[in-house]
């Protein structure tokens, strides 16, 4: 979140004595007052987006702060009120809290009572100054901005590199961890590109039958085997003149990946059950969580393949990378979500503000969409519990240090647990710390390493899903 917004307090009361000392408690306490005899005098204060609250005696002379409550809701809603009532008319002030006043102070009220109160309600105000700063910002952001979203350094080299790619032909393989949204980097691609009047087609890799490929890649000819009742067009016969997206190319069969390559150089294919070349223009991009010239020296994914694709590149950062666009990015979640579900957008405090951007966020965007989704449809209660059931703490009050640091260490570690795959001695190794004093504070924390290794196939020793699914 940006820098906290200054925010003045509008101190309204007629007893002289009374505004004096209230003055000068919250003064001393580091608040901005300015202090008024009646409500009339403060009326020009008070305006859309005004970086102030307003603590305001029930009883006036002129206007009431009863009355006055309704006019300044009608000009900002969401601008906090505090009522200072006296003992007989409590019910008066919890009536007036019906209908929008953020607290009371009943008189007479301790300085440390009056403090707490207006310290929330200074809160509250820069939170929703700032969110709906963070509004603004998103209504005046169109194209590019408005999909990949973000002010950091380097989502503003992402976009760059899109626009930039955008206005040719070349192959483009994205690389980024899963969530970071490989797939709307490739829409964003094709919808900037002369290609945008054609078909945009994705395909997972991961879920490629290698028994169905040639049918759903290249397409087949009617009677070209017992299921074959009518013409198929391909995949790739269907994105001419557009764009093909291969998700997760890392996983391809390696029999399809030659057939694929043949298709790619040639630009044509011929159909299941038919001799006849169909020429195909279509401009290929790919998008991996692995290194795919690593898996080629691994010879875990074709060498002529990895040239052929890998032309130009685009490397998405995970959001642990950029946690400056995490307030920003939920707030456009929150936004949707509340539409979608037809529900009020609620507003996060400080302590969940506090935990989003220091959470690690393993599932990148796709996990910070589904916490916005959750906060919306009220599922997380008064505590921002993310990704239940990982270990991570929910948030709730602000973290003493020990606890930061603590939180700070367990992050660090399961980080390098889950780049490590899980290898205890490697992650220890790369920490720096001893194997031992690795499994203690893998035990004091509550993780668990096996749940960061890949499942690997008993013949080959190989991560890859194809080769897992065919057992």
């Amino acid at each position: 979140m940006s820098e906290a917004i200054a925010i003045h307090v509008l101190l309204i009361e007629d007893d002289e004595d009374v505004r004096a000392s209230s003055t000068q408690a919250l003064t001393l306490a580091g608040f901005e007052v300015e202090a008024f005899a009646s409500a009339e005098r403060a009326r020009a204060h008070i305006s859309y987006g005004a970086p102030v609250i307003v603590v305001c005696d029930v009883r006036l002379p002129g206007l009431s702060g009863t009355d006055w409550l309704p006019e300044i809701r009608k000009i900002d809603a969401e601008l906090p009120v505090v009522l200072v009532t006296g003992h007989g008319h409590i019910a008066m002030a919890v009536q007036a809290m019906r209908e929008g006043a953020y607290d009371f102070i009943e008189k007479p009220f301790t300085s440390e009572r009056m403090l707490a109160v207006v310290r929330h309600a200074v809160e509250r105000r820069q939170l929703s100054l700032q969110v709906r700063k963070l509004h603004d910002s998103l209504e005046n952001w169109h194209g590019i901005q408005a999909v990949l979203i973000g002010r950091s350094p380097q989502m503003q080299q992402v976009r760059r590199t899109v626009m930039t790619l955008a206005e040719t032909s070349v192959d483009v393989l994205i690389y980024g961890e899963t969530g970071t949204g490989k797939e709307l980097v490739a829409r964003c691609l094709h919808d900037n590109s002369e290609r945008r009047r054609h078909h945009f087609v994705p395909i997972n890799c991961g879920g490629l039958p290698e028994a169905l490929a040639d049918s759903e890649l290249f397409g087949h000819e009617a009677g070209a085997f017992t299921s074959a009742n009518k013409v198929r067009v391909g995949k790739l016969e269907y994105a001419h003149g557009g764009t093909l997206f291969l998700d997760e190319i890392e996983s391809m069969p390696m029999a399809v990946q030659i057939k694929f390559l043949r298709a790619l150089q040639e630009r044509s294919i011929e159909r299941v059950g038919s001799n006849k070349a169909i020429a195909v223009d279509c401009r290929v991009v790919a998008a991996s969580k692995d290194d795919l010239k690593t898996l080629s020296d691994q010879q875990k994914f074709r060498a002529d393949l990895y040239y052929r694709i890998g032309l130009a590149f685009i490397e998405l950062p995970p959001l642990r990378e950029r946690r400056e666009d995490i307030p920003l990015l939920f707030e456009h979640f929150t936004l949707l979500a509340a539409s979608r579900y037809q529900r009020a957008a609620p507003l996060l405090c400080s302590a969940q503000l506090a935990e989003l951007t220091a959470y690690a966020w393993p599932g990148n965007v796709r996990e910070l969409r589904n916490v916005a989704d959750r906060f919306v449809l009220g599922l997380l209660g008064d505590r921002l519990t993310l990704s239940p059931g990982n270990g991570e703490r929910a948030a709730g009050l602000p973290l003493g240090l020990p606890q930061q640091v603590e939180h700070f260490e367990r992050t660090v570690i399961v980080e390098e647990l889950r780049r490590q795959k899980g290898d205890q001695p490697a992650t220890a190794a790369t920490l720096g710390i001893a194997r031992q004093t690795l499994h203690d504070k893998l035990r004091r924390f509550g993780i668990a390493a096996e749940e960061f290794r890949a499942p690997r196939c008993s013949r080959c020793w190989s991560t890859s899903a194809a080769c897992l699914a065919r057992g």
